[in-house]
């Protein structure tokens, strides 16, 4: 597998559009990074990480709307590929759908949101864009 990242995203991506309720992805510290960003951000209901043979999965509960059956999540876009890297600076960080969706940045100090690489006066390889 060449890019892990857009694996992950799309394994989420395809249970969403199937209307799963858990989905099973294979781990790494990268994708319980994005994962915990996913939790706190409010866009995934809960998540659970297995340690189960060398590399251990993750189970992420996704989050819908009770009433509309909507998912919290309505996309999810790979920005840097491994034949395209995208950096960005702290002064020009990118706005998710003007400020209401999220771009999870890798920086030198972890991975966090845009806004908190700005506020941090970081910057680093945009990951994903999730909104």
């Amino acid at each position: 597998m060449t890019d892990p990242i857009a694996d992950y995203l799309t394994r989420l991506r395809n249970a969403i559009m199937a209307n799963h309720r858990v989905v099973e992805v294979p781990a790494s510290n990268l994708k319980k990074e994005i994962t915990k960003i996913l939790f706190d951000k409010g866009y995934i209901l809960n998540y659970k990480f297995i340690e189960d043979g060398p590399q251990g999965t993750i189970k992420v509960a996704l989050k819908y709307n009770p009433v509309t059956r909507q998912n919290a999540i309505k996309g999810l876009k790979r920005v840097s590929t491994p034949g395209l890297r995208k950096y960005t600076g702290y002064k020009d960080m990118p706005r998710v759908i003007n400020g209401l969706g999220i771009a999870i940045i890798s920086t030198s100090q972890g991975v966090m949101t845009d806004k908190e690489a700005a506020d941090l006066k970081i910057g680093g390889e945009v990951l994903c864009y999730v909104y």
